[in-house]
């Protein structure tokens, strides 16, 4: 098993010895476990590709302390600086020209000349940023396409000993990953809805988000048909439940009859769907089931992405 430490003072600084030796830290963000690397260092970055199973072809996001430290690393229009300044640090990621200038491993942006950024909250990763000195690429702390991990458990479940260290941070408060907005071009471009609703972004930006192409390349994590994704078949939008099947309730009517039934939020509140949707996924796919049911979710706000996920996690499976 790997090693665990509390996301402590401690903790952190044997993180950061370990992040500028070139290994891989897992730690907690406001959205989820992040698997951590300096981001300035092409042999550590691989190996974040190498320990998930990831595709080369998936842009990775770069994790720094504050605007200005991000504002060294791509051209911000006055636009992006503005909504930066409004949300950061929090769960939204800015895919940017990326300047010629800057040393973050050209692997993160997987060969593109855009770049993608956060500021995430919390004092785990703000301090091993700010400790590390240079920006730490942090995908989700698990392997490629299955469920995103949002407690320190989760990662090791994954990952086992290819992380050095887990910091256990408890459970994440948003529960799921940063959205993700292109701003390289003319239009603002939503590529994952996430820890932000899309909506708020709107009212910051005074316009509309639009959506990538069907056969854009992937310019962000998180795009791919098929991710998120338990070893069981998911049905969505069950009214009904089979006895065989596990069943992910939202709200206070919860149809009878499943083998397994974990409510994503009794009262139909959305945050706390989002903030225990990965957890269920989990639990449901270690239930003795042979599929797993989830019922409606609706497509307003958090729902957004709750269903982006979903639909991810239950598309077929190459």
């Amino acid at each position: 098993m790997p090693t665990i430490l509390p996301a402590d003072a401690e903790g952190r600084a044997r993180a950061v010895e370990l992040l500028r030796a070139g290994r891989l830290v897992a730690f907690p963000t406001e959205t989820v476990y992040g698997l951590g690397a300096d981001a300035t260092n092409e042999t550590a970055v691989a190996g974040i590709f190498a320990a998930k199973g990831r595709p080369r072809f998936n842009p990775l996001i770069a994790h720094c302390a504050s605007l200005e430290e991000a504002q060294e690393h791509a051209h911000f229009p006055p636009a992006a600086a503005r909504l930066a300044a409004a949300v950061w640090p929090g769960p939204l990621t800015l895919v940017l020209p990326r300047r010629a200038s800057s040393p973050i491993a050209l692997l993160c942006s997987a060969g593109l000349d855009t770049v993608a950024l956060r500021v995430p909250a919390g004092p785990c990763a703000h301090g091993l940023i700010r400790g590390l000195g240079r920006p730490i690429a942090a995908p989700s702390a698990n392997r490629s396409g299955r469920v995103s991990p949002t407690t320190a458990g989760h990662v090791a479940e994954e990952l086992g000993e290819a992380v050095a260290l887990i910091l256990d941070g408890g459970p994440c408060t948003v529960g799921l990953e940063s959205t993700v907005v292109s701003l390289a071009g003319d239009e603002p471009l939503l590529l994952r809805p996430g820890g932000l609703p899309p909506a708020a972004i709107e009212r910051w930006l005074g316009r509309p988000l639009r959506r990538p192409e069907a056969d854009a390349p992937l310019a962000s994590p998180g795009m791919l048909a098929s991710h998120y994704a338990p070893e069981r078949p998911i049905r969505l939008n069950a009214a009904e439940v089979r006895p065989d099947e596990a069943l992910l309730a939202f709200g206070p009517r919860v149809p009878p009859g499943a083998a397994f039934t974990l409510n994503l939020s009794d009262s139909g509140d959305l945050t706390e769907a989002a903030a225990h949707l990965f957890a269920a996924l989990r639990a449901a796919d270690r239930a003795p089931v042979s599929a797993i049911a989830v019922m409606a979710i609706p497509e307003e706000g958090l729902g957004l992405a709750i269903n982006d996920r979903l639909r991810r996690a239950a598309a077929p499976r190459g």
